[in-house]
């Protein structure tokens, strides 16, 4: 027994690590992630046939640098396995065990809300910089001059970048208040859809909760029932044992394998959406993008020293005793998520 908890503990501390890097080394040049791929690929070269490393690189550009519906169909996979599981036993077993039919049917609910929020982040158009628009979306937000500059333009679309625009290179557009390229969504998340990408974010939240919750409370029922807290076993060496947790642990391993592993799964879901919900729900508040977080980490602009416009000399000094530069206050942000600017309006701060 033990060394199956051992095992599963050290699969346990792997996945979080794993989690706390991804987090603390997200959007650095640097990082440990980037040397060690860089390490392992000057290892292995020398012993891969050249047609593996062309096979390799394609498919990494095309799951990473070209739009492609694979992780929807991914998304979808997922979704669909965790749903035909808690339907085929849990669902089930929750019956038998007298759970309401109202709360048995809430993440069914919580899916239909989630797949509405989902196509509306893949459909909606993030806010497209065209040649028709770009003009008035340029009066929309203001030039801070540290991470956006007048004067500047897209070197691949040719046009005037707006301030809080970016290209993206996937989508290969420039897209306004861009936010990140979403593969999941095959869309890049920008004026146009945070909000939905958002309420999609608690939504899918909600959803891995209510599972997690639903399952383990069938587990811990099955527990009860079985009257696994009051039982021992016999140790190898001959001498009776109380069965403790980790022995229940181990037991509802080898009774419930797939909806044990299932639950593992949704749990690992739902903490590190309910991270990433929370980050962006914290730009939401303060009216950032991850695009612009990433940057102020170290006030670092692609065009670092553009060249001086007239807007530069005669425009009036911005005022960056503000931390957060674009922030209307709590509901003026809010409001810019749910409903954004349009091309006709000027915002003032």
């Amino acid at each position: 027994m033990m060394d199956f908890l051992t095992l599963f503990g050290i699969y346990v501390a792997v996945v979080l690590t794993c989690i706390f890097l991804v987090c603390k080394y997200s959007g650095q040049q640097n990082n440990p992630f980037r040397a060690l791929l860089s390490y392992v690929t000057q290892v292995v070269a020398p012993f891969t046939p050249q047609w593996l490393q062309r096979f390799s690189h394609w498919i990494f550009h095309k799951l990473f640098h070209q739009r492609s519906n694979i992780f929807i169909y991914l998304h979808i996979l997922l979704e669909g396995s965790v749903y035909a599981e808690f339907t085929y036993e849990v669902f089930g077993f929750c019956r038998e065990m007298d759970t309401s039919l109202t709360s048995l049917l809430v993440p069914y609910l919580l899916l239909v809300i989630k797949t509405f929020f989902f196509y509306l982040c893949i459909k909606t158009d993030p806010g497209t910089v065209t040649k028709r628009k770009v003009s008035s979306l340029i009066h929309i937000y203001p030039y801070d001059r540290r991470l956006f500059h007048p004067g500047v333009s897209c070197e691949t679309c040719q046009l005037v970048k707006p301030a809080r625009s970016k290209h993206c290179r996937v989508c290969n557009r420039c897209v306004m208040r861009f936010d990140h390229h979403c593969v999941w969504v095959n869309n890049c998340v920008g004026a146009g859809n945070t909000r939905y990408f958002l309420l999609y974010l608690l939504s899918v939240c909600a959803m891995a909760l209510d599972i997690s919750l639903l399952t383990g409370d069938m587990l811990l029922h099955a527990v009860l029932r079985s009257g696994l807290l009051r039982a021992s076993y016999i140790e190898e060496s001959g001498q009776q044992q109380p069965a403790g947790p980790l022995f229940v642990v181990q037991h509802l391993f080898l009774t419930f394998p797939r909806i044990v592993f299932m639950l593992g799964f949704v749990i690992f879901v739902f903490f590190l959406l309910a991270g990433y919900t929370l980050f962006h729900s914290f730009l939401a508040l303060v009216n950032q993008t991850s695009n612009e977080w990433y940057k102020s980490r170290g006030l670092v602009c692609r065009h670092c020293h553009p060249t001086p416009t007239a807007d530069d000399l005669c425009g009036p000094v911005p005022d960056h005793s503000k931390r957060y530069y674009y922030s209307r206050g709590l509901l003026g942000n809010l409001g810019e998520i749910f409903f954004p600017l349009q091309a006709t309006q000027k915002k003032g701060n």
